[in-house]
């Protein structure tokens, strides 16, 4: 169809050219010629005044108005044919326009007799000149003969023009009474110039053209022109009778190149017809053949259309819906390899090999999705197992450290006791994080409400670094006892990682207070601080927990804190300290805000931890003695006075308990 459309558009186009070259003969080429003869006319009649004919200055004043009228004309007619003409042509007619604004100043010239009359001769020449060359630029079409014809046309043209300039020095010669010798030799150049261009042209036409030409070279007009030329360049005084001669022969051959233009533009017109006769009919069988083939195409393409259209739905709804919710049942750990369907549409053979294709493509992807989540199911069992075993060994190690604190004496063996009891402390921390990492919930927990400032207490205690943390937080607050274990492990993790990401000389300090939508910590260090785009990505992952990654082992912590927070409905987020650093904000909400729990409950809240006979831990209700708030001045002291303050509070607290 597009061979088919290009073809009839060229043969469209070359007749339209055709067609277009009435046009242009209509409305550029006769409108231009008749302002070449108005131009020859009136330079006929202006060497005549100059030679002092006075009965031509009436004539010569009715042929400047013919003149003007032509080129006002010409110029109505020219921006027209500006989008319909050749750009060529249309830049010589603008170019002839222009010339013909010289006419004012020739006729000045003639009027005052400024000028002679060779000058006047050429100054009128020059303008004649820009109209030869429109017609020099003229292409009637593609076809050769046409445009061969109209160059020949142009070339008689010319040789007209010089009888022209001719007849016009006849006449100026004939009111002077004579030649100049300069006038003399033009005439010569002219004569033979005329003679070599009106043979070569003649020669070039056709038989048709060919024919009116032969018959004017046998005209007593032209025979008697031939003898004047002769006669001109040996007699003194020129005959008056020359100048009506070369006038008439002048017009004569004018009429005759008229009417060889419109028979040329007439063949355009025929050869343009016979060009769109050509294109109906070719262009009539092209679109039957076109039609058919359409009508063979839809009727065959309809059902592979509609078959395929059926498979796109079924790879879009396999892609969009069901392989996304394949690999969300498989993290949630269901069996779902029986459940992959068959892509089974359409008849075609080749549509059927691609919904199979398709098919292969779903199992593979279910294969695969089923053998991750299995991976990552053991890996996760693993991680359980693991922590279990270690969590178990770790109550048991603390039970023992518990056994031996009570039973110390020597300040110093109890200090290095309690450096142990903190070091297997951050070690159940870390079993813990393995348990949360696999998705699983730690064994430990309360039941009743533990002040916030206990939690963040017990939070800062599982840092290496606890000494240098100060912790501002007011008394009162409780926390929900199901959410203390997680809450402490979240911001110990958020601790650990503010002092290891700050100078070891200085604080991490710890605020808490109420807000309108619960409690906030915030956790501030005096660190280097992080960039604003890696700030902007770790709140964003925050904000949405991702999977865990086994290959993005450096950020666990922050996996353990997206875990813990998602489970509670915590908001954590980070943002720049005043101080350099960087501050993290973890907002609880107020559902886990409760009032301060009494003191008798709180002691017989907390859990203890024993083994069963499969070696994992299991949780036992005990009493426990109250617990007392450190004093301020313990906060920013040494090492060993910390310790020293936790036993003596530790022995004074089993004191109590031993006493109610």
């Amino acid at each position: 169809m597009a061979i088919w459309a290009f073809a009839a558009t060229l043969t469209f186009q070359s007749g339209r050219a055709l067609l277009r070259a009435s046009e242009g003969y209509e409305r550029g080429i006769l409108p231009t010629r008749t302002v070449t003869t108005a131009l020859q006319h009136e330079r006929l009649l202006s060497l005549s005044v100059l030679g002092g004919a006075t009965s031509s200055r009436a004539e010569l004043d009715a042929q400047r108005i013919r003149t003007n009228t032509a080129r006002a004309e010409l110029e109505r007619l020219v921006p027209s044919l500006q989008e319909s003409t050749d750009p060529a042509v249309w830049n010589r007619l603008v170019q002839l326009l222009t010339a013909m604004e010289r006419l004012t100043d020739i006729r000045s010239g003639v009027d005052t007799r400024a000028t002679d009359q060779l000058q006047t001769l050429d100054a009128y020449t020059a303008i004649v000149g820009a109209a030869f060359a429109v017609y020099d630029k003229i292409r009637i079409s593609s076809d050769v003969g046409l445009n061969d014809q109209t160059r020949t046309v142009v070339l008689v043209g010319r040789s007209r023009e010089m009888l022209s300039q001719q007849a016009a020095l006849i006449a100026g010669a004939v009111a002077e009474g004579g030649m100049s010798p300069a006038e003399r030799t033009r005439f010569g150049d002219l004569v033979t110039g005329r003679r070599l261009l009106y043979t070569m042209g003649v020669s070039q036409f056709d038989e048709e053209f060919q024919g009116l030409y032969r018959n004017l070279q046998g005209s007593a007009t032209y025979v008697s022109f031939e003898r004047i030329e002769k006669a001109v360049t040996a007699a003194n005084k020129p005959d008056p009778s020359w100048a009506a001669v070369a006038a008439k022969l002048s017009d004569t051959f004018d009429e005759l190149g008229g009417d060889v233009s419109e028979g040329i533009t007439r063949r355009s017109g025929s050869l343009a017809t016979g060009i769109l006769i050509q294109i109906g009919i070719a262009g009539g069988l092209g679109l039957v053949a076109v039609t058919v083939s359409i009508f063979v195409s839809i009727r065959f393409g309809r059902r592979i259309g509609a078959e395929l259209v059926g498979l796109r739905q079924a790879a879009l709804d396999l892609a969009n819906k069901r392989l996304p919710d394949v690999v969300e049942r498989l993290r949630r750990g269901e069996d779902v390899c029986s459940e992959a369907q068959e892509l089974n549409h359409g008849t075609t053979t080749e549509i059927v090999d691609v919904g199979r294709a398709f098919s292969s493509v779903q199992r593979t992807a279910v294969e695969a999705a089923a053998g991750q989540a299995q991976m990552r199911k053991s890996v996760n069992k693993v991680f359980v197992n693991l922590a279990r075993r270690s969590q178990s060994l770790l109550h048991r190690q603390l039970a023992m450290l518990e056994t031996m604190e009570r039973r110390a004496s020597d300040p110093e063996t109890l200090d290095d006791l309690f450096g142990l009891d903190h070091l297997t402390t951050r070690m159940r921390r870390h079993s813990e994080g393995l348990i949360i990492l696999s998705g699983a919930v730690p064994g430990r927990g309360w039941r009743v409400p533990v002040t916030i400032y206990d939690v963040v207490r017990a939070a800062v205690e599982e840092v290496e670094d606890y000494q240098r943390v100060m912790v501002n937080v007011p008394q009162g607050p409780s926390m929900v006892g199901t959410v203390v274990t997680d809450v402490i492990h979240l911001v110990a993790e958020l601790v650990e990682n503010a002092a290891i990401f700050s100078p070891p000389h200085t604080t991490v300090n710890v605020r808490g207070e109420m807000v309108a939508r619960g409690y906030v910590i915030e956790v501030e260090d005096r660190g280097l601080g992080i960039t604003p785009a890696e700030m902007a990505q770790l709140n964003e992952r925050l904000a949405g927990p991702p999977e865990f990654d086994l290959a993005d082992s450096d950020r666990l912590g922050l996996f353990v804190v997206t875990q813990l927070a998602a489970r509670h409905g915590i908001r954590v987020s980070l943002r720049p300290s005043p101080f350099g650093g960087t501050t993290a904000i973890v907002l609880l909400p107020g559902e886990l805000v409760a009032d301060a729990p009494e003191p008798a409950t709180a002691r017989s809240a907390e859990v203890e931890w024993t083994s069963t006979d499969s070696g994992l831990p299991k949780r036992v209700r005990q009493a426990v003695p109250e617990r007392r708030a450190v004093p301020a001045e313990v906060i920013g002291s040494t090492p060993s006075s910390v310790m020293t303050s936790f036993r003596d509070g530790w022995r004074r607290a089993e004191q109590e308990s031993g006493a109610e």
